[in-house]
């Protein structure tokens, strides 16, 4: 004889959460401590970015006041008439920092790629450790670097473009020839931020897996076609966050920066111009502010650098999770 079927225990809605806080009620009380200060120390890192944020719009109140958003649109930085407008110091940060992308991350994900996929073990690791290396030194030696090696290159190139007549004719090369502006500046960043974007974009692709280049392989692809339609696009988020580290690292570089950029408050209008930088300026003049305006100013520049790098981060945040597969419709 069948034996008589029990109908099924309904379960009820929202017993699983009241059973897991049921769980975590019953932790031990290490964990729950643990958790705790987890939970403190993570907090402590908005609370510092917010302190941060408050002092320094405080500090540029006065400025800020004086001058309103017409601060960010203001060309003259003159302290002995007390005028500030810091829009030179914002195209020389962007500038500076962008252009040394375009020239870095060409390089960097080249190197990545020779290192992980072509280079051969006993040569990998030595390049590797060289690039590696590249982050290490500090960023004074890159200055002096810059001052006593690159720049007497750079005026070498500019007397050439100088004298001859097609060349100075053309207003984005015409500078006068003394080797330190915008251009020697982008090319210090640029040596100075491969690194990162290198070292994260290797272990990137190292990580990719290798079923992805195999399959790749087994479909008649080339090793190019390999690299550029499997490994890629599997490590493009990861090297698109060693490109934005390096984008941080380049906006807010100071002292290699101000040793070469030649630290001209006007906005630059050629490639070989003079011109200073958010971080430049603050170096420069913040021992020297003798007025309180001249010290807001100062202060609220490094205010408006806070702001960019936030907004930058917040953009390269959004940006990766759309290149991630989860991300990608």
């Amino acid at each position: 004889m069948d034996q008589p079927t029990q109908p099924p225990t309904k379960r009820r809605v929202g017993a699983p959460a009241r059973d897991l806080s049921r769980r975590r009620g019953r932790l031990p009380v290490g964990d729950r401590l643990f958790d705790i200060v987890i939970l403190a120390l993570a907090s402590c890192i908005l609370v510092i970015t917010a302190l941060a944020a408050y002092e320094l719009f405080k500090g540029g109140d006065l400025a800020l006041r004086r001058y309103g958003l017409g601060f960010l649109t203001g060309t003259t930085w003159d302290p002995v008439h007390e005028k500030f407008g810091a829009l030179p110091f914002i195209v020389g940060t962007l500038a500076t920092s962008f252009a040394a992308l375009l020239l870095a991350v060409p390089l960097a994900v080249g190197s990545a790629l020779f290192v992980s996929e072509y280079a051969p073990r006993w040569l990998a690791e030595p390049v590797s450790y060289l690039v590696e290396l590249l982050a290490a030194i500090p960023s004074v030696v890159y200055g002096f670097w810059g001052i006593f090696v690159l720049a007497p290159v750079i005026r070498s190139i500019q007397l050439f473009i100088f004298q001859s007549p097609a060349l100075r004719e053309i207003g984005f090369l015409r500078s006068t020839p003394t080797g330190l502006g915008l251009f020697t500046a982008i090319l210090i960043l640029a040596v100075m931020i491969i690194p990162y974007t290198a070292s994260v974009a290797r272990d990137v692709l190292r990580l990719v897996p290798q079923d992805q280049r195999e399959a790749a392989y087994a479909l008649g692809a080339t090793r190019w076609e390999v690299m550029s339609h499997a490994v890629l696009p599997y490590a493009r988020a990861g090297i698109m966050g060693g490109v934005l580290l390096s984008l941080g690292r380049a906006l807010g570089e100071t002292m290699a920066v101000t040793m070469v950029i030649g630290n001209r408050t006007a906005v630059v209008h050629g490639l070989f111009g003079q011109t200073a930088t958010m971080a430049s300026v603050i170096a420069n003049e913040f021992t020297e502010a003798n007025t309180a305006l001249h010290l807001s100013s100062l202060i609220l520049v490094g205010f408006i650098l806070f702001l960019i790098t936030i907004l930058v981060n917040i953009v390269a945040r959004m940006l990766i999770q759309r290149l991630t597969p989860e991300g990608i419709s």
